[in-house]
């Protein structure tokens, strides 16, 4: 939106700006702001920062030493639409309070540092990225945990079992159950708050391919966006979960990206597109290798593959990613690629033929994660594979071009190893596989002991001790 100081300054003018908010992400992805008047945003705000407590996020630092700033990166300015007055939004840089040294845990910081180190390789100038934003829209959610009182409960008006729960709404358009992709109103309901969602983001700098119902009969949708620079879409990814959720809130619903809300479900991902450019050249098209991609798309894929078990720390970091993550629903838990293959762990888009376009997808990742982390980590491995010239047939990976649940297929599915099963397992597996993140000094190496040990004690510990329903069911009478 700005690319001068100056222009901002102006812009505020014109526009009659009353506040200034910046936007900061954590280390596990969770998006916080600050809010100051218009008038204290000056030169001295751009060059020493606004400071905050950064030891009140998790994972960022000790009590003792919590004093950090925010740099505003004016490049990422946008008018945001769920403020009462006139309000200017900027995403931030995290800064050292004395020093204004950039703080090496800063998940931004991090994308930045991928994206310069992959410059530096000389194997190509830019990576461009693609998540993939599926998310539920519910009427409204219920729950509660209690050591004596445990449930969830959700309400969706498009939903089978909303035509006879709710006397109001039976007008026979319930979508069937699993029977939502590409649903057409009047089964689809989500339509206008998709298209409002749409329009709010791309008055906010962020350009849409397209939007639709997804397979989830119960309100799942999907948004995608048109690709762009890690770093970028970084911010795109934080700036849609926001807007989406907001919007659905104005809509009197609630939007939530988690990964698997509803048993029997389809669960919602966040595939990741990606391909690299060199000078403007792309870099992963071979008019005669497999699915049009080149050796050096292909020794990238065979990167991500060989690093997968451990880059699901990163890019499944939720004990709710791994309920997800089974056989069915086209969740992609195996490791491999092919063409066109939505049970494949990488697909190669049949419809990108357009050398610019040619581009692998990474499907397993979800919302739970921090997108500037996990894009990072992809980069890494992708960099990875290319540099040590992986061969993806030698790795194992593939390319299998065979439906996977298929039961005659079973013979097909024992070659192919598997994602880990558990948030536990993902855990592990990064711990023992983490060089091709802490080599070059891009993820800090206590980053990762970090990573591990919140996701063991705040998430994975607090999940198993608790009881759940189901086994009250299974348990309770033995």
């Amino acid at each position: 939106m700005f690319d001068t100081i100056d222009r901002v300054f102006s812009y505020i003018k014109e526009k009659n700006i009353i506040f200034i908010d910046l936007k900061f992400s954590d280390l596990f992805g969770g998006w916080h702001h600050i809010t100051l008047p218009a008038p204290r945003f000056d030169q001295l705000t751009l060059e020493e920062g606004i400071g905050f407590d950064a030891s009140s996020m998790a994972g960022f630092k000790s009590l003792e030493a919590g004093d950090m700033v925010l740099l505003p990166d004016i490049y990422t300015g946008f008018n945001d639409p769920f403020f009462n007055y006139p309000t200017l939004s900027f995403i931030c840089n995290i800064a050292e309070a004395d020093s204004r040294k950039r703080f090496g845990r800063d998940p931004r910081f991090i994308a930045q540092q991928s994206e310069d180190f992959l410059r530096s390789t000389g194997i190509a100038t830019e990576s461009k990225w693609g998540p993939e934003f599926e998310y539920y829209i519910f009427n409204k959610v219920d729950f509660r945990n209690d050591s004596f009182y445990t449930y969830f409960k959700i309400d969706s008006e498009e939903a089978e079992w909303a035509n006879y729960q709710n006397e109001s709404n039976q007008s026979g358009y319930q979508i069937a159950h699993h029977k939502g992709y590409h649903a057409i109103p009047p089964f689809d309901v989500l339509n206008n708050i998709r298209t409002e969602t749409v329009h709010v983001l791309e008055s906010c700098g962020v350009p849409i391919k397209y939007h639709h119902h997804e397979v989830g009969s119960s309100g799942q949708v999907e948004i995608e966006v048109v690709l762009g620079s890690l770093t970028r879409m970084g911010d795109i990814a934080m700036l849609t979960k926001y807007i989406a959720k907001n919007v659905a809130k104005k809509f009197g619903k609630t939007a939530t990206f988690m990964p698997k809300p509803l048993y029997q479900e389809a669960g919602s991902g966040m595939h990741f597109h990606q391909h690299l450019f060199k000078n403007g050249l792309p870099l992963f098209y071979d008019k005669s290798g497999y699915g049009g991609l080149s050796q050096l798309a292909l020794s990238y894929t065979a990167g991500i593959l060989k690093h997968a078990p451990a880059l699901t720390g990163l890019t499944n970091p939720s004990t709710n990613s791994f309920r997800r993550l089974v056989p069915g629903y086209e969740a992609p838990v195996s490791l491999f690629f092919s063409l066109a293959n939505r049970s494949s762990a990488v697909r190669i888009p049949k419809y990108t033929t357009n050398p610019m376009e040619k581009r692998i997808e990474f499907r397993p990742p979800d919302a739970t994660c921090n997108p500037y982390i996990a894009m990072s980590a992809m980069l890494l491995a992708g960099i990875d594979g290319i540099q040590n010239k992986l061969d993806i047939r030698q790795e194992g990976f593939g390319p299998f071009d065979v439906n996977l649940f298929a039961k005659e297929n079973g013979h097909v599915r024992e070659k192919i190893t598997s994602i880990p099963t558990s948030l536990e397992n993902a855990l592990d597996c990064l711990n023992r596989d983490n060089d091709f993140l802490t080599r070059n000094a891009i993820f800090p190496p206590d980053l990762i002991s970090t990573w591990i040990q919140e996701k063991m004690n705040k998430d994975l510990l607090e999940d198993r001790n608790r009881p759940t329903p189901y086994e009250f069911l299974l348990y309770y009478g033995v």
